[in-house]
């Protein structure tokens, strides 16, 4: 697949900021998490990317509905109109419509919209970063539908039986500087002083498990970070009995938590047989 084209107004949002955002973490992953659960349920013969970015975009809207007119209702100068807009490149002073829903949008909330309304290849879309509102004519462009279910797991066991049909939508507790340190391909136990950072909870994927050389339990992720994606190993027997609270003061917590928290993967039924996989 050829590379998509970026907009200058694109590049220039990209550009200026340091890591993608809530809503864009959440649909990387569960674009991911699709890609893998269609091939195991032999949905797709081969590794399929589907649009992050159509998730962003559509998903998690829960008291508007998704910018997704009818074709009866679609219109010549429709077309024209965006086609010139997505044309004309913004000057930098120009203020962008903000939207409140990506900062609540999460991994579960595209996840459940992707089973609900279907979700188009990554070629049909446009690119993950785009600053520019969906086309009049989103309806037209084809989707891939799936039947399936959204399923939750509350602990680190649970998700490693759920892994062993497929990967594992979770989120990890990113502290600084432990996570710059060993992000490629190394072994991240969470905060080791005094001096360490709390960045906040990513959206991961996880893709194996096994054990360290002392015999302690792990699991591997996948992780975008800064705009870069990452490979790690994740102790599961670390547990954070505090978290800084909102003023940056150290709070503790009801129970004592892991690295690894809220998992979940989309379980879709088979080509085969319309059935979950056993």
């Amino acid at each position: 697949m050829s590379q998509q084209h970026i907009h200058p107004d694109c590049q220039r949002a990209m550009d200026a900021k340091e890591e993608h955002d809530a809503a864009e973490r959440a649909a990387m992953i569960a674009a991911g998490l699709i890609s893998s659960a269609r091939v195991i349920a032999d949905l797709d013969a081969e590794y399929t990317s589907y649009s992050a970015q159509y998730l962003v975009d559509m998903a998690g809207r829960k008291d508007e509905p998704a910018p997704d007119p009818q074709p009866s209702s679609i219109t010549i100068k429709d077309c024209l109109e965006y086609l010139v807009d997505i044309a004309t490149p913004k000057p930098e002073s120009e203020p962008r419509e903000v939207d409140e829903r990506r900062s609540t949008l999460t991994l579960k909330d595209c996840l459940e919209y992707a089973l609900k309304e279907g979700i188009p290849r990554a070629e049909h879309w446009t690119h993950v970063g785009c600053v520019h509102k969906p086309p009049p004519f989103t309806s037209l462009i084809p989707r891939v539908y799936m039947k399936g279910e959204v399923v939750e797991a509350e602990t680190a066991e649970e998700a490693s039986e759920l892994l062993m049909k497929q990967p594992v939508g979770a989120k990890l507790h990113v502290f600084s500087p432990e996570f710059e340190q060993v992000r490629d391909e190394g072994f991240y136990e969470g905060p080791s002083g005094s001096g360490s950072r709390y960045v906040g909870l990513r959206d991961v994927m996880i893709t194996g498990n096994g054990g360290t050389s002392k015999g302690d339990p792990l699991l591997e992720v996948k992780i975008v970070y800064k705009k870069e994606e990452s490979f790690l190993k994740v102790s599961t027997t670390r547990m954070l009995t505090s978290l800084p609270n909102d003023r940056g003061e150290e709070s503790q917590l009801e129970e004592p938590t892991g690295l690894l928290v809220d998992f979940i993967i989309p379980r879709l039924l088979t080509s085969s047989s319309r059935a979950f996989p056993k």
